[in-house]
């Protein structure tokens, strides 16, 4: 719920201590008043958190709003009891360009064979491998909000086709050449046409393992990128996929468990590169910026863009 201005007027400002101090800084420009940076204990009346966890003794009738200086909250919302009627908003920022770059990146590393010249590289070896054409080969985008689109977008202009997957029907699709629905037999066939199968699905009780022996074996060879979270994936089903070469690579740069121990099963996943969840990193600029533009819209009476339905989760 959007608190309502005379109530924002009056509330605390309270800060994660791990917030930097330009941020913190920032954040008191923006909001007209002094930061308190907590450490598990709240003032007396309304308050407004700026931070990355909401500690327990916090979770009270007098949080209105929590601002998340990350893009996802499955871990806050996983961390205890919702207070009732408290706003929830996420920084978003430049991800979705960010993660749309790290996609590219990867699809195009693969088809001019940077894994296999690395490879030659380190042996000596001189041999001449080909380069495979990205345009006009089909992407799957599980995921079509704002980063799924900003992939979809992205990897569009390099002349791929591009189909978005979602359970939700409605909203605009501008960079998606094709929509088709989750579980769908469209699903299927697309995944059974895709060269590259890219993921930002968020965590969530409806997404845990999504992506199991049916999407895999469905896929048909296609490469799967998974930039949304690790819980989504079947862990056991890929590496069967990537075994028996339903799968032909993965970049993972999300795992249900993270961090990854040197002895965790993933490291010896074939044809597989782990990138250590930084394909989409928060900069402090994004916390600020994202920040503002939602105390506008509250200052203003209206339900920020990045609000989070807490009970979706996203």
């Amino acid at each position: 719920m959007t608190p309502h201005p005379d109530v924002l007027a009056r509330a605390r400002l309270l800060t994660d201590p791990a917030l930097g101090t330009s941020v913190v800084h920032a954040l008191e420009r923006i909001t007209g008043r002094p930061a308190r940076r907590s450490h598990g204990t709240g003032p007396d009346g309304p308050f407004v958190y700026v931070g990355a966890a909401l500690p327990e003794p916090l979770r009270t009738r007098d949080l209105v709003w929590f601002h998340s200086v990350n893009a996802g909250t499955d871990a806050l919302l996983a961390g205890g009891r919702w207070p009732e009627d408290a706003l929830l908003t996420r920084t978003v920022g430049r991800m979705g360009e960010r993660i749309a770059q790290y996609a590219a990146a990867w699809i195009l590393a693969e088809c001019q064979s940077v894994p296999e010249h690395t490879a030659q590289h380190a042996r000596a070896e001189w041999r001449r491998l080909p380069a495979e054409f990205v345009g006009g080969q089909t992407v799957v985008v599980h995921g079509t909000g704002h980063i799924g689109s900003a992939v979809a977008g992205l990897l569009r202009r390099l002349s791929l086709r591009t189909v978005g997957v979602r359970r939700a029907p409605g909203g605009e699709t501008p960079h998606f050449d094709h929509i088709v629905p989750a579980g769908s037999a469209e699903e299927a066939a697309e995944l059974g046409a895709a060269r590259w199968v890219v993921s930002t699905l968020p965590s969530t009780a409806a997404t845990e393992r999504f992506f199991d022996a049916a999407r895999f074996t469905a896929m048909s060879g296609a490469s799967f990128l998974n930039a949304g979270r690790g819980a989504t994936v079947d862990m056991a089903a890929l590496e069967s996929a990537l075994r028996t070469g339903t799968v032909r690579r993965a970049v993972l740069d999300v795992l249900p468990d993270e961090p990854a121990g040197p002895q965790a099963p993933v490291w010896r996943l074939p044809r597989t590169v782990v990138t250590s969840h930084s394909a989409g990193i928060t900069a402090d600029e994004d916390v600020v910026t994202d920040f503002a533009r939602c105390w506008e819209a509250v200052v203003r009476g209206r339900a920020p863009a990045l609000t989070v339905d807490t009970a979706r989760g996203y």
